[in-house]
């Protein structure tokens, strides 16, 4: 979750308007029931808050979980949830670790600290640059090169107070970081991750995510091109909460497209929330009177990142097939986005789509789209 301004936090406590089609009924099983085919959860943020945070528990990990032999990949891997996730992947018997860094120096300092959750793992820390498309593009080429990928975990994210733009694509900031560059890794991994299934495993592709993507009403859905309308604040103007907000719920939009070509027997693809946490640094550049509620929030009810960072084990290691495409709150499958649903969803969903494969390709290529353009199921 993001800080939230007094102003930002009334107008979250209102119940979210919904283009579902789906039965408001709610599912009996919701650790068997798909995330599409759920009702969508139009909870005020007050509510989802006390539901999520102060109720919630986040349950331990299987005791006979063992990752002997594997090799995960981390990025945002050297604080935070990030570190903590690796710490228990290690502790679980975790051969070969990647982790993806902004900073090589620091991460080589996070991972002599890591080592000695296993002192037989191999650690590898690379150079991962989420502001940069080719910084992307060469950590998914080291990718290429390992002998095994099992799962991948892409916890990099940003939260911003002020609005900026990143010079060499021409993208507003917390957008290039939380959605542009980490749909393209996604994108990038799949055949890499394919090309590992074992007949034992299906590699894992673990996306965080947030429920604030709950609270994204898109303001600027009816812009076409719709995505490049968050560069400009003439088009978009800027907040900082609904713009980590929208970030999240975008990538909501393109990953529940990518899994429809992808085949959860080559690679399975999910999202993980952890909920608000203590000690990350997502929102190191958040103050003011938004940084003062947010830190007054994380006092009340943040989890440790030790503690929070089990979802994301979970959601890579534990759960299978029946996580494809969904989004796994707190260690269960839940509803995405209100707007994700109904025809308008399905609209926006197109757009997204497309607009986002077109920026990919001038990147990329074509042909390193491929295996998105064709169905994989």
């Amino acid at each position: 979750m993001l800080a939230l301004s007094f102003e930002t936090f009334r107008s979250m406590n209102k119940r979210q308007p919904s283009n579902t089609m789906h039965s408001s009924q709610p599912h009996t099983s919701s650790t068997t029931a798909m995330s599409r085919d759920m009702p969508p959860d139009t909870s005020g943020f007050a509510s989802s808050f006390y539901k999520n945070q102060i109720r919630a528990t986040i349950p331990p990990l299987p005791s006979t979980l063992n990752l002997q032999g594997q090799c995960a990949v981390v990025t945002g891997a050297n604080s935070g949830l990030g570190l903590e996730c690796c710490r228990h992947l290690l502790s679980l018997g975790l051969s070969h670790l990647i982790m993806g860094v902004r900073s090589v120096e620091r991460g080589q300092h996070a991972a002599q600290d890591l080592q000695r959750a296993n002192t037989q793992a191999n650690i590898d820390v690379w150079s991962l640059e989420m502001e940069s498309y080719q910084s992307v593009q060469d950590f998914a080429q080291e990718c290429h090169g390992l002998a095994r990928i099992d799962m991948a975990i892409l916890n990099a994210g940003l939260a911003d107070v002020t609005f900026s733009v990143v010079p060499a694509t021409g993208h507003e900031r917390v957008m290039q970081v939380n959605y542009w560059s980490t749909a393209l890794l996604e994108v990038l991994l799949v055949p890499i991750m394919k090309a590992h299934k074992r007949q034992s495993w299906t590699p894992r592709i673990t996306v965080v995510n947030s429920g604030m993507a709950n609270f994204s009403t898109l303001p600027n859905r009816d812009k076409r091109p719709l995505l490049r309308s968050f560069d400009d604040t003439t088009l978009t103007p800027w907040d900082p909460q609904t713009r980590y907000n929208d970030s999240k719920l975008v990538g909501q939009f393109f990953l529940s497209r990518l899994v429809e070509n992808t085949s959860p027997h080559d690679v399975i693809i999910n999202m993980v929330e952890p909920g608000l946490t203590k000690g990350t640094q997502l929102f190191r550049n958040v103050g003011g009177l938004s940084g003062a509620v947010f830190a007054m929030l994380k006092s009340a009810a943040a989890r440790p990142a030790h503690v929070a960072s089990r979802t994301y084990v979970d959601a890579a290691a534990v759960k299978g097939p029946e996580s494809h495409g969904c989004y796994i709150s707190l260690g269960k499958i839940a509803p995405l986005a209100p707007l994700t649903y109904g025809e308008n969803g399905r609209g926006l969903s197109d757009c997204i789509w497309e607009e986002s494969l077109e920026e990919f390709e001038t990147v990329c290529g074509a042909a390193a789209l491929e295996h998105v353009r064709s169905s994989g199921t």
